[in-house]
């Protein structure tokens, strides 16, 4: 499969996955493992990456050395609280730029502040950061962060957590078909077919936690993702036979029919 490059580094996996809500650690590392994923996503607030020596770290889980990690700044609601969060997460990983932005407006909805969020994307950029930036399906904010520097666009596809899958795929098509960098879908997949179809729109990548995290069977979930990110990849780069309204096409053909 042809790779998802960020920030110019290229992956094999358009799946992104989280790390938080599992068990405990192993079943994090099984379901990541499951899932292919490169990039992991790891919320500094929640999550010991060594904040806490006495502590179990995720880091053993799941070693630098293999993946990609992706410090976010889940329970920000202040563009000031956020990069505080990532400037922290920069000391703890030895000065990693990547990281992904999410300013949320309120604790029932966890939607996206985007005035903070802007905020937050201009001083992060301007201070080396790589922003990968979690944000509504508004294309006209989608564009803004773009020309700020951030380097992969993250319009939710329904509310964090929800498992609605895309409620408004017609914004996420006109954010697809006008931003140059990565657009990942983030927020809201509950299942296999979520994914596939965020794939089929076009979009470069997925990231989820809580559809594999809380499913019955974390690590069976994952390998559904997995697959399902894959084959909506294909499917979109195959090109799909158009959609023809009260128009049938016989899948035969209809010449040299037997006894004709």
């Amino acid at each position: 499969m042809d790779q998802l490059v960020i920030a110019g580094k290229p992956y094999s996996s358009r799946l992104l996955v989280g790390t938080g809500k599992y068990k405990d650690f192993d079943e994090t590392r099984r379901a990541v493992e499951a899932s292919g994923a490169e990039i992991v996503t790891v919320a500094i607030r929640r999550t010991n990456i060594g904040q806490d020596a006495s502590q179990p770290s995720l880091l053993d889980a799941l070693p630098p050395s293999r993946y990609t990690y992706l410090p976010n700044t889940a329970g920000c609601y202040t563009a000031d609280d956020a990069i505080r969060t990532l400037r922290l997460a920069r000391e703890l990983l030895d000065g990693h730029s990547l990281v992904k932005l999410e300013v949320l407006g309120d604790p029932q909805s966890l939607y996206p502040n985007v005035v903070e969020t802007l905020k937050a994307a201009e001083i992060l950029v301007k201070d080396g950061f790589q922003v990968m930036v979690y944000t509504s399906d508004d294309p006209i904010i989608a564009r803004q962060l773009e020309d700020i520097g951030c380097v992969a666009i993250m319009p939710l596809a329904s509310l964090i957590g929800s498992g609605m899958g895309i409620l408004n795929p017609w914004n996420l098509q006109i954010i697809i078909d006008r931003i140059k960098v990565p657009v990942v879908v983030d927020a809201g997949v509950g299942t296999a077919s979520d994914a596939a179809i965020a794939m089929e729109l076009g979009c470069d990548a997925v990231l989820m936690n809580t559809a594999i995290a809380g499913a019955q069977n974390p690590v069976l979930m994952a390998q559904a993702m997995k697959k399902a990110v894959e084959a909506g990849r294909e499917a979109f780069l195959a090109g799909r036979t158009p959609k023809k309204i009260y128009t049938a096409s016989p899948s035969s053909p209809t010449s040299g029919l037997i006894g004709s």
